[in-house]
């Protein structure tokens, strides 16, 4: 009976920091592919409702210089799990990916990580091909962080990356017709 109260007690703290059912930690050893999409043990996920910063476009900094929007969405990622070590479950699968939502340990608070994204202008709604937001709450945070020009929004020549999707579909749907 000592023996296992003595178990008991030495699992009990390592049961208690574990993700709740239903729901995964979002550990080290991820594979980060963009600010809003990472690969864990060979399995794709994304932030569900978010997009983050197209890797490869531009934005001009403060002092002139051009950086890649698409980078500072993934550093910022990055920081929010490295800080908050957010816990996720799954919301949907589509063609191979797992979409999900995380939430963040903020102090005593349990935070929406994509929210935390958005508000803070490294993340911005994702849209629909009918121009609108997956999660209407995502596109209230995107115009305060844009108000606010937080994050990325403080550089006047970021593009909502949604757009610059819509119109490279939309290059493509024209050079395709005869």
């Amino acid at each position: 009976m000592k023996l296992a109260a003595a178990l008991v007690a030495t699992l009990l703290p390592f049961a208690a920091n574990a993700a709740p059912e239903g729901y995964f930690d979002l550990a080290p050893g991820i594979t980060l592919e963009t600010g809003d999409t990472w690969i864990s043990n060979g399995k794709r996920f994304r932030l569900y409702g978010i997009q983050s910063c197209l890797r490869g476009t531009a934005y001009t900094d403060g002092q002139g210089n051009k950086k890649d929007c698409g980078e500072a969405s993934l550093a910022m990622l990055a920081a929010y799990i490295k800080d908050t070590k957010p816990i996720c479950a799954p919301v949907a699968k589509l063609n191979g990916i797992s979409y999900v939502v995380c939430y963040a340990t903020v102090g005593s608070q349990r935070l929406d990580l994509a929210q935390i994204m958005v508000t803070s202008g490294y993340a911005f709604a994702a849209l629909k091909t009918d121009g609108l937001p997956y999660h209407a709450p995502y596109a209230i945070a995107e115009q305060l962080a844009q108000q606010k020009k937080a994050g990325l929004w403080q550089f006047s020549d970021v593009q909502h990356p949604s757009i610059l999707l819509s119109r490279e579909a939309n290059q493509r749907s024209r050079s395709a017709q005869p």
